[in-house]
């Protein structure tokens, strides 16, 4: 096994032995740059910079502007009550100007600024009472150190307990930490756009000297880009290179089940449906493995596409697997299957973390030995324990859950299985190319027929009550509802205090007739209440965002989100998604409190038009930008640091390019430009797909 290149340790050594940076600091920033390492602050880019290389006579200074001036101290004004401020007089040869401080150290004053001593301060300069007057001075140094603080100071994001003094001072540190590297960039392409070297780019990105600097269209900025898509789009590239190399086998498509099934359906198959089926059929045929990606809005009708792929592997005498997320989407596949499978009959089993001891050791019998044809479940169908008689197709339901590193996973644990993965999120293609770019994709892109659209309407929170008086109504005719509280900054503890004082105030009006999800239940329990209220026991259910995608109550056909100005436009068309399931007319409440930002008030107004998914897909990376549209934090996905989707289209389409060009000429990377290219991939972590040239 090849082990990172030595020139690259200084980036990976940890943030700790930067100066300043103690174990408390370093557990702060590592929350805030998101990684132990000091490449991981080099990657935490400015958002600001001041100029501090501006000075004055004291009394000419423009109101409002930060300025660097050399002055004396004359006298301290300490106050004896800690609530007035304390002031310091100092002078240059045009007049005096006060320094303020409040709540101030007053020892911590008088080091600083020590009587009749010249002193350098900067800061910016505002008048009070006609009188210029600076409060709390960014910078007091000698003037000796004049040059330190005139300089151009560039502002990063920060969070509680790290101010931008102590982040720039790491900062210092870390870029004396950047090595030379060799250059992984196509000669021509990296000239005509006017691209410095990694090492130059890096220094660049944080000493900013005008404000276009500071634009992700910058060429600075787009050189890093691109070095990361390119990183991106070489290990997906790599990827489906080694996946054409595992021989698949040849599946021909169903003819007699699917007969079977299609006969017991209540609906016919839409174009899209039919259209996808044809190309995952396609794939099925052919000897190479078919990897591909089902991409369908909510409720377009995946399930019964990955029924009739399934059949195929059936009716050529092997298994097919569909694994879910979680045990309640599983136990919900089972159903929906169930009607098609026993009209076809075919035998399937369903293994989730649930089953146990016998029965558990009955069904593994039954995969083992082919008994079962079909099977349904959790991660649980992929555990050491469990052995396949045949396995032919296996079916990844909510493929965004399971990112680039667990598709590895999966692939060197099976050999030569066709995968195909479905995901009810619509993706932008931009984000596609970098989440799936090593697979096919079929798109779901029309609702199946007798849908009708979910009316979206929105409404002040001052309007709860009326609002409240109306769901009573509805529920006297048999609606069911959802009521989502929203997510507060990350945090389970504030989220759940949310769903639980909602829970309180609706079960003062409506009695034992709502329930409670959220996250911090255990899934057997979430699972029960999930139960009552598809069954009807429940007419309310009050949850945190954990509701899973997915999840099926046709009944259910009111979607209440409060603060659902605090979502994404992908996170609040799931959730309406919810409902809108069965033959009766549904409604989407979304609850905000004002006044609204110009961001908020375009997400809202676009779920009031459009339902189309992919369409709010798109809107989505405008409004937000890549970082979050999938929620990064919980799927496998990819975060880009440097990249940003939303302006850095074209780079990676040529980055998509390059990495094709590359593989096809040097697949294993043996030449100069290859092995700078490993660099590239031990620089971004992806040292997963650098395995594959040892794996051959």
């Amino acid at each position: 096994m090849s082990q990172r290149p030595f020139e690259l340790d200084p980036l990976f050594r940890a943030i700790t032995a930067l100066p300043g940076v103690g174990p408390k600091n370093g557990e702060l920033m590592e929350r805030l740059i998101g990684g132990p390492k000091v490449l991981d602050l080099l990657f935490h880019a400015p958002v600001d910079f001041i100029d501090r290389s501006f000075s004055c006579p004291v009394t000419h200074c423009p109101n409002g502007k930060v300025v660097t001036l050399e002055i004396t101290v004359d006298k301290h004004f300490p106050n004896a009550r800690k609530s007035q401020p304390y002031r310091v007089r100092a002078t240059d040869e045009s007049g005096a100007i006060s320094l303020v401080f409040f709540r101030a150290n007053k020892a911590w004053i008088e080091k600083q600024l020590p009587l009749k001593q010249k002193v350098i301060v900067s800061g910016k300069v505002e008048y009070f009472q006609g009188n210029p007057q600076m409060v709390h001075p960014d910078a007091i140094t000698k003037p000796e150190e004049r040059d330190l603080v005139e300089a151009i100071e560039p502002i990063y994001p920060l969070t509680q307990g790290i101010t931008n003094k102590v982040l720039r001072k790491a900062m210092h540190g870390a870029l004396e930490f950047i090595p030379q590297l060799p250059e992984w960039l196509d000669k021509t392409y990296k000239k005509r756009q006017n691209w410095s070297a990694w090492h130059e780019a890096v220094r660049a990105l944080h000493t900013p000297e005008l404000e276009t600097e500071l634009s992700p269209m910058h060429t600075t900025r787009m050189r890093l880009a691109y070095d990361e898509l390119l990183a991106n789009q070489l290990t997906l590239a790599l990827m489906r290179e080694r996946q054409r190399k595992i021989n698949g086998r040849s599946v021909l498509p169903s003819k007699t089940l699917r007969t079977k099934v299609r006969d017991v359906l209540p609906f016919t198959l839409t174009v899209a449906q039919e259209r996808s089926l044809s190309e995952i059929d396609t794939d099925m045929e052919e000897k190479a493995r078919m990897i591909r990606l089902l991409q369908g809005d909510v409720g377009s009708g995946k399930t019964i596409v990955a029924c009739m792929a399934m059949l195929n592997a059936v009716e050529s005498g092997a298994q097919a697997a569909m694994m879910a997320p979680t045990e309640i989407l599983a136990r919900q596949h089972e159903q929906s299957l169930r009607p098609w499978l026993e009209a076809a009959g075919v035998r399937y089993v369903t293994l989730t973390g649930r089953n146990k001891g016998k029965e558990r050791e009955t069904i593994l019998h039954q995969i083992k030995n082919g008994a079962a044809q079909i099977i349904i479940g959790t991660h649980a169908i992929f555990q050491q324990d469990v052995h396949y008689h045949d396995l032919a197709l296996t079916v990844i339901d909510e493929q965004h859950r399971f990112g680039v590193d667990q598709r590895l996973a999966l692939s060197n644990k099976n050999k030569g299985i066709d995968i195909l993965a479905m995901t009810a999120t619509p993706i932008p293609r931009t984000l596609s190319l970098t989440a799936y770019g090593d697979m096919e994709v079929s798109k779901l892109d029309e609702k199946p027929p007798g849908r009708k659209p979910v009316e979206t309407l929105l409404i002040p929170t001052e309007k709860l009550d009326s609002m409240i008086e109306g769901l009573k109504r509805k529920i006297k005719d048999g609606a069911r509802i959802y009521w989502v509280c929203p997510l507060v900054e990350e945090s389970e503890t504030l989220d759940l205090a949310a769903a639980e004082e909602r829970f309180d105030i609706l079960h003062s009006i409506f009695g034992d007739r709502v329930g409670l999800v959220h996250g911090r239940m255990k899934a057997a329990e979430k699972d029960s209440v999930m139960e009552e209220f598809s069954k009807g026991d429940l007419d309310i259910l009050v949850a945190t965002t954990v509701i899973e995608v997915g999840v099926n109550v046709p009944e259910a056909t009111i979607m209440v989100i409060e603060h659902a100005q605090r979502f994404g436009l992908s996170q609040l068309h799931q959730l309406r998604g919810r409902v809108g399931r069965g033959a009766d007319h549904s409604y989407c409440f979304l609850l905000y409190s004002g006044p609204l930002g110009e961001t908020a008030k375009e997400r809202l107004s676009i779920m009031r038009e459009t339902e189309d998914g992919f369409v709010i897909a798109e809107k989505d990376l405008e409004l937000r930008g890549s970082g979050d549209i999938l929620g990064v934090r919980q799927s496998g996905m990819a975060a880009f640091r440097l990249a940003d989707l939303a302006a850095h289209g074209e780079l990676l389409a040529a980055a998509r390019d390059d990495a094709k060009l590359i593989i096809s000429k040097d697949p294993k990377l043996e030449s100069a430009r290859g092995q700078a290219l490993k660099m590239l991939l031990y620089l971004f972590e992806r040292d997963q797909a650098i395995k594959y040239f040892q794996g051959g």
